[in-house]
């Protein structure tokens, strides 16, 4: 965590340094002296003690004692993150012997002096917000009272600066409103100079801006309505109120804002707030701690020492950084108070452990090729080594290919590698950096591959009905007493049949009537249901390494003969059960897998063409779980049929009309899922 009064310090010394800067240059131009050194000559007064006691209602007394008695009171100004309230005594030095004094009182936390010049700044720092009266002189004594700001609840105040030009009169030049990347609204204002005096309010759901005894053009009085950018900003609102100017922000849902101010633009960003801070600071790129700042024509070397201050670096700066600027933050991390700076006056760092070194982008960019071409100037002249390498588990030419790689080099133009594939041992030549690339690449990938067992399961069940119903009327005559029906060749009586209809392979139930010899009546009842389910399963199973194809096939070879005009041949077609899979080991343990998976069973002939061939495939691309199920394919087959044997208008009779037909009826019913499981083999059934 960042010591709050640690930081304080250095940032009230700095912005006493300015002041008292500006103070001494306005002097001396006004009697017209150029040497600063003579208004150091006078008397000077000096803080010569702080106290602080607690008064009833949580009010707490501050009494500043003085070196001598002092006419007007000091400058005081507040703000609100993290809050304090900063007193400027002029003419005055630090007669403590200490720069900052603890205090237990209340939300007093400590008080810090710091000294610039003939300047001193006195600041209070507050566990909360508190409101003050003026300070009271009382004799060599300046006395005031801080208050619970509980009037304020809903309203927190910001005063980035004060107008420090008197009753000069400035104003808004332009108000610009524009999304930016990462969702936030971004109003950016253009002020006709850096000494604008500019305080924020947050009351209730908007977020008011006042710019201190400025005015208006009459193309900037407008109220905007900037809901489509999709951010969290809804209304601008811009409208003059006595001497200054009021920039009213609506947002909507739960919001933050934090402003800056970089010359003469001032720039206000209001975000979404989202639950988790450190995953939104990571997602804008700026994790530092917050912080506020407000300085004016404040040199760019001050700044960053104020930077370096608040992070604890070690900060060089080159000679050539040069240049001030008006720098006005609140609530904004200091890394990105760090780019803010240098984009403004064209800087870049570099960061070497707790080392920052902060130059003009050109001249960092002018070091860094000097020191490139040294180095590239030192590789070509240092002398080449050579290491050798025994492979364990991948192959000395790939792994030579791949070092030695023209279009991705991992070796310098000067190294070489040479394989012995006796021994699968590389040798590398090359310059040292060169060979600690090699031997980090080497020991990567010279690892044993993990292994995957990918079993595959065809499950085909069937299901099959049949019915038959049906009659059957057989009427028999003999010739031998009926005219014509005699056969004289060979002397048997030949006789007539009538069957009215038929069916074989059925179960039947029959009734034979002879009315005389020779003659005969039969009549049967044909009646049969047949329920079937099987069940087929087939099950390959196949072990590969990762990334490395495999396949696995089991069938038979259907022989059949071929006529040519070269004579007859002996064709063999395949009927396989086979498995061809490819797995590929993600970085969660889950495997992806290219497979390919068919089923061939023998059909019926067809003719000189040879035997038919019944084909089930799967050709897909999955991802599945270590040791999960998962179905990869499915065939649902469903045939029907009925048939109907007949005689004409007799079969139509009821009840007599079975001895006449005979109807069957059949249905099929077929399934066929495809189930796959893959399994990643443990390290310790792995070769290693």
């Amino acid at each position: 965590m960042i010591h709050i009064k640690y930081v304080m310090r250095n940032i009230v010394w700095y912005i006493a340094a300015i002041s008292v800067f500006h103070a001494i240059n306005a002097s001396a131009q006004n009697n017209g002296i150029n040497s600063v050194d003579a208004n150091l000559t006078g008397s000077m007064n000096s803080v010569e003690s702080i106290t602080a006691s607690r008064l009833p209602g949580g009010e707490v007394l501050v009494k500043i004692g003085l070196k001598q008695e002092i006419s007007t009171p000091p400058e005081v100004f507040t703000i609100g993150t993290p809050p304090r309230i900063a007193l400027t005594f002029s003419k005055t030095s630090n007669g403590l012997d200490k720069k900052s004094q603890e205090f237990g009182e209340g939300d007093l936390r400590s008080a810090t002096v710091v000294q610039a010049g003939e300047r001193t700044r006195l600041v209070l720092n507050l566990n909360r917000m508190l409101t003050y009266d003026t300070p009271k002189i009382d004799g060599n004594s300046l006395v005031m009272i801080l208050k619970p700001a509980d009037g304020m609840a809903g309203s927190v105040v910001s005063t980035f600066a004060e107008s420090r030009t008197g009753k000069q009169k400035h104003n808004l030049r332009d108000i610009d409103f524009h999304r930016g990347k990462n969702g936030e609204g971004r109003i950016q204002v253009d002020l006709s100079d850096p000494n604008v005096g500019i305080d924020i309010k947050q009351q209730g759901k908007v977020l008011l801006v006042d710019f201190l005894k400025t005015s208006l053009p009459g193309n900037l009085k407008r109220k905007l309505d900037v809901a489509d950018f999709a951010t969290p900003v809804q209304i601008l609102d811009t409208f003059e109120q006595g001497e200054n100017v009021r920039l009213v922000i609506e947002p909507k849902n739960q919001w933050e804002y934090s402003a800056y101010q970089a010359d003469n633009k001032f720039i206000i960003e209001v975000k979404q707030i989202i639950e988790d801070k450190k995953a939104e600071k990571a997602r804008l790129g700026y994790t530092g701690e917050k912080l506020t700042l407000n300085f004016q024509n404040i040199t760019a070397r001050e700044a960053l020492s104020v930077i370096a201050d608040f992070t604890n670096f070690n900060i060089v700066i080159s000679d050539t950084v040069t240049g001030s600027l008006t720098l006005r933050l609140k609530d904004v991390p200091w890394d990105q108070a760090l780019d803010i700076i240098l984009q403004s006056k064209g800087l870049d760092k570099r960061v070497n452990g707790n080392v920052m070194q902060v130059a003009p982008r050109e001249e960092i960019a002018t070091k860094e090729k000097i020191e490139l071409t040294a180095n590239q100037d030192i590789a070509n002249l240092e002398p080449l080594r050579t290491e050798s390498f025994q492979l364990s588990y991948m192959k000395g030419a790939d792994m030579a290919t791949l070092l030695s790689n023209d279009k991705q080099r991992i070796l310098s133009k000067r190294g070489s590698a040479v394989v012995d594939t006796r021994t699968n041992t590389i040798f590398v030549q090359d310059i040292p950096s060169g060979l600690d690339e090699a031997r980090k690449i080497i020991k990567q990938l010279d690892v044993a591959v993990r292994q995957v067992i990918i079993e595959a399961r065809f499950v085909e069940a069937t299901e099959s009905f049949s019915r038959i119903l049906g009659g059957k009327l057989n009427s028999q005559f003999n010739a031998t007493n009926v005219p014509g029906y005699y056969n004289p060749g060979t002397g048997i009586a030949t006789g007539s049949t009538l069957n009215l209809p038929g069916q074989g392979g059925a179960a039947t139930l029959g009734m034979v009537f002879t009315a005389a010899a020779g003659q005969a009546l039969s009549l049967e009842l044909s009646a049969s249901q047949i329920d079937g389910i099987s069940k087929s399963i087939a099950s390959p199973r196949v072990l590969t390494a990762d990334s490395t194809p495999a396949t696995i096939s089991t069938g038979t070879q259907i022989p059949y003969q071929s006529v040519s005009a070269a004579g007859t041949t002996t064709i063999f077609k395949d009927a396989l059960l086979s498995l061809t899979v490819t797995p590929k080991i993600t970085p969660d343990d889950k495997v992806n897998m290219k497979v390919t998976l068919s089923q061939d069973t023998q059909g019926p002939p067809a003719g000189t063409a040879g035997p038919t061939i019944n084909t089930k495939k799967i050709d897909t691309q999955v991802l599945v779980e270590n040791g999960g199920t998962l179905v990869v394919g499915g065939v649902y087959s469903q045939n029907e049929s009925e048939a109907k044997n007949s005689v004409p208008l007799l079969a139509d009779i009821p009840l007599l009309g079975w001895f006449f037909k005979n109807e069957t009826i059949a249905r099929d019913k077929r399934e066929l899922l495809v189930f796959i499981t893959p399994k990643i083999l443990s390290d310790s059934l792995n070769f290693r």
